[in-house]
């Protein structure tokens, strides 16, 4: 089980704080995920269900991040600063969370779902009924589809594809020519499910499950006929998984990508997993084939893919072993009854998802796709997901004969393929796409309507904390701002043009934007906050977004903090800032909420004496986001609004006792308490009750 405190190490900086070293921040991170798979309070299936996003979230951490730590055995990465020490303990956190993790779905998890009835069933477990479906769903919807390899130089090692699923065999005797080659790979396609219900005549009053690896298995001679199976494994390579195209030597961006995703399967091995039992000549055999260490090498008691165990979750019908459902309410300041346009005119609309539902924003852009006054239409997309509502809108807006543009960001990362398919489909009718910035990703969310009144055009514009993506906006936590301001609306304007034309970008009335100056900005705001503070003054700094690594950023928020700032900062993921260390950063305390949803909305609030700003943003405090990226921060000027935000995201956070973890002064993290005689509450919880209770003429 986790315990209550997970560990960080320090990364060193001479003659300055230390700072913490990130990767470990990130796998601190999913520790603190994985405590949700530990919670006997969380329903079971949903504790599987953060068992598995620990995995995924593992496997993205090899496939980005773990290329540079393979040389740094040698004591060098992309940072020049990581030894085969630091290695080797970044190595040891893994193995520790990677052990936890089956430890967990062994011991605690699967028998907990036997107790409810429901049991994946071993081989040894099964009856002569089952074996024998198992034995005709093996012929039937399985062998079909293996073909195993027996290695020898005409059968050199096939090219086993990023993150799927394998076996691994050692055989005894001759071959049908009479050599004797001993090893043999069985690839297992991508489209046979993982999990497979038993039927129901076949459980008795149970729910019954079958694993794929476990078909297999139990079937692995019957693929090598005259041939004895001696050892085995399952195993499964991740590879280094991140593109890299250099944009400034390609013709067609579009073109390159789609080439360079038809590689991404087989990049660079970074990590092997294999059965616990493997022996050590095939552990070895295959380090050696994908020319990985020891260390690579991960000996798991389960399936070596937790991920596809999510499958189980949408298999099982037992609402009871899940959450209680939560219906987001329609946003209250929209009325259903008139015109969004009219309701804008009158004032600012602020959507706090998913506790109020994106169909605002949807009713928004279907306003203008059915308003014969909209003429034109412009919006970003970073990740909008396959099936899309959104995009059909967009469509839709072309067919009535609107001017529809589109910036879509190509490489964002693990959906470049969606969002390729979409370019081609956008433009092959119409649209005028284009791809951002040359060198940078386009990570603002924006979309910028402009109508026909009278003798003028009005502008209309959303923004957005979060991507245009009905799917996550069901749990990820950001704001949604509706406007009709016309200085901000115009700065939106002018943002579209420089990315679409590159031109020139005038001076900006509202807006930061990154690179150009969002960076300098928040430096700006945290350093005149310090010297107030130095002066007197009093100064408080509120900062919530998902990871905190940009050193410039960190170093003048402890600069401020020196200074007298109260700065509270609330960051999901990785924070490299460490907190209340005494004499440095006693001012300053981190904290940290993993709840139901996703924490995903990046809030910033300064105030010097009684005056307060409270800005909205796309951006994380992280060096890519603020030189790499193009990213937007923008003012809440409305009073009510800001206050609002304020309470929702701010005050509610640090309040939070529940799903709260605090960063210490020795850079660990430890759970928040209630005080004492005083019940536990997450800001979470009190958000939904409060959505599902209060009438909509109610909310701000």
């Amino acid at each position: 089980m986790l315990s209550p405190v997970t560990e960080l190490t320090p990364r060193a900086a001479p003659q300055m704080l230390a700072l913490l070293d990130r990767d470990h921040s990130i796998l601190a991170f999913n520790q603190r995920v994985f405590d949700w798979a530990c919670r006997n309070d969380v329903p079971l299936l949903e504790r599987l269900r953060y068992l598995c996003i620990v995995s995924s979230n593992l496997d993205e951490f090899f496939e980005v991040r773990a290329e540079p730590h393979l040389s740094a055995k040698q004591g060098h990465d992309q940072e020049g600063i990581y030894t085969a020490a630091s290695f080797d303990r970044l190595s040891a956190a893994i193995h520790e969370l990677v052990h936890r993790q089956y430890a967990l779905y062994n011991e605690a998890l699967m028998p907990a779902f036997e107790k409810q009835g429901i049991k994946i069933v071993a081989h040894g477990e099964r009856n002569a009924a089952q074996r024998r479906w198992v034995k005709q769903y093996f012929e039937s919807e399985v062998k079909p589809l293996l073909i195993p390899v027996g290695l020898d130089p005409s059968h050199p090692f096939p090219q086993v594809a990023n993150k799927s699923l394998n076996f691994i065999v050692r055989l005894v005797g001759h071959d049908a020519f009479g050599r004797e080659n001993d090893v043999a790979i069985v690839k297992v396609p991508r489209v046979l499910p993982r999990v497979i219900r038993l039927p129901d005549k076949l459980c008795g009053k149970r729910t019954l499950f079958i694993s794929l690896s476990s078909i297999i298995r139990a079937h692995l001679t019957e693929l090598f006929p005259g041939r004895e199976v001696s050892q085995f494994s399952q195993f499964r390579v991740t590879r280094h998984s991140d593109l890299a195209v250099d944009e400034e030597d390609v013709k067609n961006l579009r073109t390159a990508l789609r080439q360079g995703l038809q590689h991404r399967h087989y990049g660079q091995a970074v990590r092997l997993e294999v059965s616990a039992g493997c022996s050590d000549y095939l552990a070895g055999f295959l380090l050696k084939q994908f020319g990985l260490p020891e260390g690579a090498l991960y000996r798991v008691h389960g399936p070596v893919n937790l991920v596809r165990l999510g499958q189980l979750v949408d298999l099982v019908d037992e609402p009871r072993l899940r959450f209680p459902p939560y219906k987001a309410s329609y946003p209250g300041r929209l009325g259903t009854d008139q015109s969004i346009f009219e309701q804008l005119k009158r004032g600012d609309v602020i959507i706090h998802q998913p506790y109020e539902s994106f169909d605002g924003v949807l009713a928004f852009l279907r306003e203008a796709v059915n308003d014969p006054q909209v003429l034109a239409i412009k919006q970003t997309i970073y990740r909008t997901g396959s099936n899309s509502e959104l995009m059909e809108l967009l469509r839709e807006a072309v067919r009535r004969g609107k001017e529809v543009t589109v910036v879509l960001e190509l490489k964002a990362r693990f959906d470049e393929e969606v969002n390729i398919n979409w370019a081609e489909q956008l433009e092959s009718i119409g649209v005028q796409v284009v791809y951002g910035v040359v060198g940078l990703k386009t990570h603002a969310k924006m979309m910028l309507i402009t109508r026909r009144e009278g003798r003028h055009f009005k502008r209309y514009a959303h923004l957005s904390t979060g991507n245009y993506n009905p799917v996550t906006a069901r749990f990820y936590t950001d704001i949604s701002h509706l406007t009709a301001d016309t200085a901000l609306t115009a700065d939106i304007e002018h943002v579209f043009i420089h990315l679409a034309g590159q031109s020139r970008l005038p001076r900006l009335n509202r807006l930061w934007l990154a690179p150009l100056q969002l960076h300098r900005k928040l430096l700006e705001k945290i350093e005149s906050l310090g010297a107030a503070a130095a002066a007197g003054q009093p100064a408080r700094i509120v900062a919530k977004m998902n990871a905190l690594t940009d050193e410039a950023l960190i170093r003048a928020l402890i600069a401020a903090g020196k200074q007298g700032v109260k700065i509270d900062l609330i960051v999901r993921g990785a924070c490299m800032l460490p907190a209340q260390v005494p004499g440095e950063t006693d001012n300053i305390r981190v904290r940290s909420i993993i709840g139901r949803f996703l924490e995903h909305a990046r809030v910033f609030y300064f105030r010097q004496g009684e005056a307060e700003e409270l800005y909205l943003s796309s951006a994380d405090w992280m060096n890519r986001n603020m030189l790499r990226r193009v990213e937007l921060a923008w003012p809440v000027l409305d009073p009510l609004l800001r206050q609002r935000i304020v309470d929702e995201c701010l005050v509610a956070g640090l309040h939070d006792s529940l799903d709260a973890w605090d960063l210490l002064p020795d850079g660990r993290y430890e759970r928040a308490r209630p005080p004492a005689g005083r019940p536990a509450i997450g800001a979470q919880n009190a958000l939904m009750a409060r959505y599902a209770t209060r009438d909509s003429h109610d909310r701000l």
